[in-house]
């Protein structure tokens, strides 16, 4: 019998999840839900006598009609959103399996005020202080009372956007500096959070924590959790980590489960942390959270291993660097989810470094409707003959064949070597072959993956390891001391 599975989505993380499923024993038929017509995600569909169809993937109405259409044995949702827009629920309340979490523990990822709340009330390790606001005014009124170091954001996940850390630092800049907080909090309400009305929260403030990032993504039955290799991303769009946040503009692992910058401990730390946040949202849900589950990783002075944000879902461009050298099988391990039996599973990993660098046009992140409609020229073979390999973003097929952007990145080019460095040169020697057409221009980050850009990331690691694991062995990880005057030394717990 064929096993039949549809995926929802069509970015380059899907691309990567697409081409996973299709590597199968069991060789699956493959159909798609998209927005946009992915070249590699279509190619995969009639390779193995699948189809696709187009239409909005938030609705819950067209992903159910979609799966009874095509027969299918169960669904992968790709992206955040239609998780938010309870497909996953609609889905089952249909008898029809899906790997991606329902929406009551989407609001992991969904509300960061909740996932904050959420890690206080359970005690998870790696939690940061923080204060939500339901309005502009409330949220302004706080920054003009306390001058801080802090990290605003919106309070919900708006696809990466809107996120700004500020140090106040210097006593001489301090009105300065609450003028920056004060125009950010209105941004983010009036900009960022528009049009969103799924969530309470609005702006939320955090306490300021410095350190390398890194993701640690995981597939979950809602008993178990497996992990992946760790990956880190890049969300400045320029090179040293200047410019707009980006949704990503490459990201690096390995070889093996770690990264060059966190050891063991910090990896099994940070498992733990995940492991932790399922259960807890369990718990407050009521609901088992079948799918992926990612940790937005920080090493930070204050806890060691902390968490910046949670996603239901694999990150993007994350995925890219991990699904292609996955050797276990990809749907049974879904359908080892799907049985709550994923503890019987082994994901093995093909020992490699990995480096992906997206491609975008001029105009993203900020200036999307620039970024829109450019014919792509992708030459595919003088790619793989670099040691490349191309995976379609936002991208849309026409049917003439031509590929026009989508707004947003374009091609994520994957390459894996013995070493970071090694990759990185392949997926490098890889970018002059994608271009526009019509002379309209194309950027990408040459250092990610250097030598340069990793000896940062590993001399940053070792300042904060040598702090955190100080503040240990004192019993002081994840308390702040604090000097108020008139009362001297506090010490506030975590």
């Amino acid at each position: 019998m064929v096993v039949k599975v549809l995926l929802v989505g069509d970015a380059g993380r899907e691309h990567a999840i697409a081409e996973a499923i299709c590597r199968s024993r069991l060789d699956p038929k493959l159909y798609a839900a998209m927005r946009l017509r992915n070249p590699g995600i279509i190619r995969l569909c009639r390779k193995t006598g699948g189809e696709y169809v187009l239409g909005k993937i938030t609705d819950p109405a067209f992903i159910v009609e979609a799966a009874k259409k095509f027969h299918v044995d169960f669904v992968f949702v790709g992206p955040e959103e239609p998780l938010f827009h309870g497909v996953s629920d609609a889905l089952e309340a249909e008898g029809i399996p899906c790997i991606g979490a329902k929406k009551g523990p989407a609001e992991l990822e969904m509300s960061k005020a909740f996932m904050r709340r959420l890690m206080w009330k359970h005690k998870v390790p790696g939690r940061l202080r923080f204060k939500a606001f339901k309005n502009v005014a409330d949220a302004v009124a706080y920054i003009r009372e306390y001058a801080e170091s802090v990290a605003l954001k919106p309070a919900r996940q708006v696809g990466g956007k809107g996120v700004k850390v500020i140090a106040d630092l210097q006593a001489y800049l301090s009105k300065e500096k609450t003028q920056v907080k004060e125009a950010h909090a209105k941004i983010i309400g009036e900009e960022h959070m528009k049009g969103y009305t799924d969530i309470e929260d609005k702006i939320l403030i955090e306490e300021r924590v410095e350190g390398p990032e890194y993701t640690l993504q995981a597939f979950t039955d809602g008993r178990t959790v497996k992990p992946f290799p760790l990956v880190q991303d890049n969300k400045n769009a320029f090179e040293m980590d200047i410019g707009p946040e980006t949704g990503g503009m490459g990201s690096i692992s390995g070889p093996g489960m770690l990264l060059p910058f966190i050891n063991e401990y910090e990896y099994r730390r940070s498992v733990e942390i995940v492991q932790a946040c399922v259960r807890a949202v369990e718990a407050e849900t009521g609901q088992k959270y079948k799918g992926v589950v990612s940790g937005q990783m920080m090493l930070t002075a204050l806890w060691g291993p902390t968490i910046i944000e949670f996603y239901c879902r694999f990150g993007d461009p994350e995925a890219v660097n991990v699904l292609p050298i996955l050797k276990s099988d990809m749907v049974e391990v879904c359908e080892a989810i799907i049985d709550e039996r994923l503890n019987k599973v082994k994901l093995q990993f093909e020992e490699a470094a990995t480096v992906v660098k997206c491609v975008s046009p001029k105009g993203y992140p900020d200036r999307r409707d620039l970024a829109k409609g450019h014919p792509a020229l992708i030459d595919e073979e003088k790619i793989r003959r670099k040691g490349g390999k191309v995976y379609y973003a936002s991208t849309d097929l026409q049917p003439d064949g031509t590929i026009l952007t989508g707004g947003s990145r374009l091609v994520e080019i994957f390459a894996k070597g013995k070493t970071i460095p090694e990759a990185s040169a392949k997926a490098e020697a890889c970018i002059p072959y994608v271009r526009l057409a019509d002379g309209w221009g194309v950027f990408h980050r040459s250092d990610i993956g250097s030598e340069v850009l990793l000896k940062r990331r590993i001399e940053q690691a070792e300042l904060v390891r040598g702090v955190y694991r100080y503040r240990l062995r004192k019993g002081l990880i994840g308390k702040t001391i604090e000097w108020i005057p008139g009362r001297g030394k506090i010490v506030l717990e975590a």
